[in-house]
């Protein structure tokens, strides 16, 4: 498994120097959004959710107390991805967002100008008025 291992936001943006423009735009775009930024430190084990470290936007708390981002963005060993906590809301951007990787609630990317950059907008803007 690609482990980053850092403890801030700031760590986690300069830890891949071959990728970081493409994280920063990512970034940029989800702060313009209005979703606000913190690191996220993972899941506790035992508890429901992933474990690694990522960079969080839009905190929310679940009834059980469990602490998760709206949108988490993570280092993959080849990729970028993007994580929805509201998976349903990825579903009519999935043939507009550019070259990427579905999953449920989450897409991966190579660079940031591999995303259709008004489809994003869009599924951001969204997921902050929701």
């Amino acid at each position: 498994m690609f482990k980053v291992d850092v403890d801030s936001v700031e760590a986690y943006l300069r830890f891949d120097p071959a990728r970081r423009g493409d994280l920063e735009a990512l970034d940029l775009a989800i702060r313009a959004a209005g979703l606000p930024r913190y690191f996220h430190v993972g899941t506790p084990k035992g508890q429901p959710g992933m474990r690694f470290k990522m960079i969080g936007y839009g905190r929310t708390v679940s009834a059980g107390g469990l602490e998760w981002p709206r949108v988490g963005v993570a280092f993959q060993k080849a990729y970028i991805s993007v994580y929805l906590l509201e998976a349903a809301a990825l579903e009519p951007f999935r043939e507009r967002l550019g070259e990427v990787r579905m999953g449920q609630g989450n897409f991966s990317f190579v660079r940031f100008a591999d995303l259709n950059g008004a489809a994003l907008t869009a599924l951001l803007d969204g997921l902050q008025k929701g």
